[in-house]
């Protein structure tokens, strides 16, 4: 059993998928689906983040820019 979450993606893509059930077929879509579904809010809060700093940068930069 994968102790890791890279041990997990590594094996949802090492599977043969020639050799499984069709229902079998189905879950290993849906479990790719999510993974990629995963990825991609992990991309986003990594870009909300970068905005976060940005915005907390300018509100602290706020207050001295007054000339």
């Amino acid at each position: 059993m994968a102790d890791t979450i890279s041990e997990t993606v590594d094996l949802l893509y090492t599977v043969d998928q020639e050799n499984l059930t069709r229902d079998q077929q189905i879950a290993l879509g849906a479990a790719l689906a999510q993974l990629a579904q995963a990825e991609r809010l992990d991309q986003i809060n990594e870009r909300l983040r970068a905005i976060h700093q940005l915005l907390n940068t300018w509100v602290l930069r706020a207050p001295n820019d007054t000339r």
